[in-house]
Formats: C-alpha cells, sequence, structure tokens
C-alpha cells in the first residue's frame, strides 16, 4: 500500500479513516474474504429449516410440542434477527403451535438486560410487540437450575425459562471468538443463559491462559466444557448464520445444534482466515463497528485479534467508538481501581478475587503483555478516558504519529478494518491469547 493511502475501518455506526504517510512503511491491509451473500435470504432459510443437517425437520421437530423457546443474542451481536424469526415462526405455526405457545428468551449472559428501544432495532418494532419476550438474569439463583458439574469441574447453572420449555432452538451468529474459538452454537447456552457461578468459572483466570483463542477448536477446553453443557441442558434445533463484509448473510446452518454450528465455524473460517508471513511493528484494528465497539469492554475484542499478529514489543492502536461508554458498572469499577494492567495481574493471583467481567481485562493485560497499546474514540469525556490503563487519543492521525514515534524507521504495518470479526494468523497459524500460545501454535482446523 503506497503512503498517503487512505484505509476505511468499521467505526460506530459508519466508518474512520486512517492514513499513513510515512513513505517507508510497508503496510498491508488484511480482509474478509469476498463471499456472495445469499441473494434471497428468506429463501434460503426456510429450505434449511426443510432441510437441516443431521435433525429432522423444524416443523416435524415442533408437531405435539406444547410449547418453544427460541433464545436469541442480545444488542451486542449484529444477528439479523428479522430475517431469522418470522421463517421460524411460519414453521412452529405450520405445525400447529399457536402464537402465545412461543416465547422469544433474550440470552443476555451477565449483560444488562436489553431496553425497549433495542429490542425493537434487533427484532425489528412490529416483530418485537408482537412477541413475548423473557430475558435472561443470571444473577437471579431462583431463575436456574443446577444440572451438576462438566467432567471438568465446571458448576452448570442454566436458565430454568429454557429448561423447562417443550422445544428448544438456539439462534445466533458464526464470528470468531476470542474464548470460544467461535461464537454461535452453544454458546447461546452457556454463557448465554448461565449463572453467574458458571460464568465466573468458564470465563476463570486459569481457563484464559491456556489453550484458548480466536479460531481454535480442537483442544480448547473452553469449547469441550460448553460442548459439555450443551449436551446436559439440550437443544433441539439450530438457526445460525454466517455474515459477509457488508453484514449481509452469507451463509445458513440450520440442524443439529453441535453438526451444524460446525460447518458453519468451518464456512466463517474460510472467510475470515488472513494470514502475515512475519509479525507487524504496528497493528491498526477496528473493534468491529456498532454494536460491538459500543463500550470499551466489548472493545478489548479487537486489540486481541491484533495481538495475534503484532511483535513482542510492537504497538496496537485500536479505533473503537464507544458511544455507550466503558461497559458495566463491574467493569468501570474495576478500569477505575486499575492505574496499572500490571497490578491487575496480580490481583488475577489471589483466589479469593472475583468480579463480574474482569475475563476482558485479563484479555487486555494479554495483549499489554506482547505489546504498547493506544485507543482512538470520540465517544468518552477526557476524564473517563485517562482512567484507561492505555494510551487514549481522539484522532487516529495522533495515535499512529504516537505509536510511529516509537517504532522507528521502515515500520511494518497491519490495518484490519473489521477488527474482530477476523481471523488473524501468522503464517495461517492460530496461537492461544495467554501464556500457552508461548508454546502451542495452532494449525488451521478446518479446510475449505
Amino acid at each position: 500500500m503506497k503512503a498517503g493511502t487512505r484505509v476505511e475501518l468499521d467505526y460506530g455506526r459508519g466508518r474512520i479513516g486512517v492514513e499513513i504517510s510515512q513513505h517507508d512503511a510497508r503496510t498491508v491491509v488484511l480482509e474478509k474474504r469476498p463471499v456472495e451473500p445469499i441473494a434471497d435470504a428468506d429463501a434460503a432459510l426456510r429450505a434449511a429449516l426443510a432441510q437441516p443437517v443431521e435433525c429432522p425437520p423444524l416443523r416435524e421437530l415442533a408437531r405435539g410440542r406444547h410449547d418453544a423457546v427460541i433464545v436469541i443474542s442480545d444488542s451486542t451481536r449484529p444477528v439479523p434477527n428479522a430475517v431469522l424469526l418470522p421463517p421460524i415462526l411460519d414453521e412452529l405455526r405450520s405445525a400447529g403451535m399457536p402464537p402465545e405457545s412461543v416465547t422469544v428468551l433474550v440470552a443476555t449472559g451477565l449483560h444488562r438486560p436489553n431496553t425497549p428501544e433495542e429490542l425493537d432495532e434487533m427484532l425489528g418494532a412490529p416483530l418485537a410487540r408482537s412477541l413475548r419476550i423473557v430475558q435472561h438474569d443470571a444473577r437471579n439463583a431462583e431463575q436456574q437450575i443446577d444440572l451438576g458439574t462438566t467432567s471438568g469441574g465446571l458448576p452448570i447453572r442454566i436458565d430454568r425459562f429454557y429448561l423447562e420449555s417443550d422445544l428448544q432452538i438456539l439462534t445466533g451468529l458464526i464470528e470468531p471468538h476470542l474464548m470460544a474459538g467461535y461464537s454461535g452454537g452453544r454458546k447461546a447456552v452457556c454463557p448465554g443463559l448461565a449463572g453467574v457461578e458458571t460464568v465466573r468459572v468458564a470465563h476463570g483466570p486459569d481457563m484464559l491462559e491456556g489453550r484458548i483463542g480466536p479460531g481454535i477448536i480442537e483442544g480448547n477446553p473452553l469449547h469441550e466444557a460448553l460442548l459439555e453443557v450443551l449436551e446436559r441442558a439440550g437443544a433441539d434445533f439450530l438457526v445460525n448464520v454466517a455474515l459477509d463484509r457488508e453484514r449481509r448473510v452469507a451463509g445458513v446452518f440450520c440442524g443439529d445444534p453441535v453438526a451444524a454450528h460446525a460447518k458453519g465455524m468451518a464456512f466463517v473460517e474460510d472467510e475470515a482466515l488472513v494470514s502475515l508471513d512475519e509479525p507487524a511493528d504496528l497493528v491498526i484494528v477496528s473493534a468491529g463497528g456498532h454494536p460491538l465497539d459500543a463500550t470499551f469492554y466489548q472493545a478489548i475484542k479487537g486489540i486481541s485479534t491484533a495481538s495475534a499478529i503484532v511483535r513482542p514489543g510492537g504497538a496496537i492502536v485500536l479505533c473503537a467508538s464507544l458511544s455507550e461508554g466503558i461497559g458495566s458498572a463491574s467493569f468501570e469499577k474495576l478500569i477505575r481501581e486499575t492505574p496499572r494492567l500490571d497490578d491487575f495481574e496480580l490481583r488475577l493471583r489471589d483466589d479469593d478475587f472475583f468480579a463480574i467481567d474482569q475475563w476482558m481485562l485479563q484479555h487486555l493485560c494479554q495483549a499489554h503483555r506482547r505489546a504498547r497499546l493506544y485507543l482512538v474514540t470520540d465517544g468518552l469525556p477526557e476524564e473517563t478516558a485517562r482512567e484507561l490503563p492505555l494510551e487514549t487519543f481522539r484522532t487516529p492521525r495522533e495515535a499512529i504519529e504516537a505509536a510511529l514515534a516509537r517504532l522507528g524507521k521502515a515500520p511494518h504495518i497491519a490495518i484490519l478494518p473489521q477488527g474482530p470479526y477476523v481471523l488473524a494468523t501468522l503464517g495461517g497459524i492460530k496461537r492461544p491469547l495467554g501464556h500457552a500460545g508461548a508454546e502451542q501454535p495452532v494449525r488451521r482446523e478446518h479446510e475449505p
């Protein structure tokens, strides 16, 4: 890429421009592979519901059932629910299930409940206002049922309403995920419908330093634990999609929750995996745009993506709108108590320490071990930005100049316009994010 060329990064509900003016810089832009979007997503979904992967059609499964629950992601994920739900609802209706017997359950995990305005945006106002919608509450122990523990000791506390429903349908989006390897599938149940104790252990400090990272499935202890939870809790049918670079439906995966999800992961890996031959001195990365970059908590995923391809001692510049601020009250408290990331790592060694959302600060620490971190945002008041444990700037130009001043001549620069929706690797090898990453390279698992 020539000096002076402008690259647009996903930022909030639009884009932000990045320009490299240093003439001796070697710059490469890494983006998802272009794929042809499905011309008629509604027709494709209806066909997939009738001919699913390794299970009977949804209409057949629904016959004779008393009620159904449709699990959806919360507002932090750009799932095209307005496309997914109508075909599902039609199949249930055709099977003889009345509308009043169908409930949409929002898998919030430990996130806050979605507001009525957010539900309107997630589903489309007509659909949101015509459905019975329930939101999971991880903090209410009475709303969970204890299903024992996994073979690895993970306590299984899952949403009571979900477990007591006669027909269980999971929906969602498949994309690279910094902990589970890929989103979608089993994640709708855990952590989506799990209680606090389940999430605490699943996202514990030791787990995050193990063999986990974007795109890693084989030998990933979290993925294996989530599959055990799914088997114990049960799920009858999966409806997952993959999106292209413009967030249009590019793949539809319906059927058995494990088998259909596996097909979806292979599709996404072929679309999203990008590679550098050698580590970059500087990685400029988007947090993925809205809704993922609305909070600093979620935006850290962009930094984790970049950390996979930055050289030790290099720099990462994250561009995120942060239109909703830092994150939850618990995460804001953690940030205020953490002027230095090294100090937080010491706190994690205390077995008695636990704070909701600590896992994302741990992921920030992992990237900090490897590179100097910079944030570009216009969404935070200056006094709030100063509380963050990384250098903050209002414009990409300021942050890039600060980074380049440390890196010297002829820097190797990588730009990730779609941020965590890309699976960034060195030589096609996926590395765990934590301490295990120094010794456990993971080669490509899903061949096209």
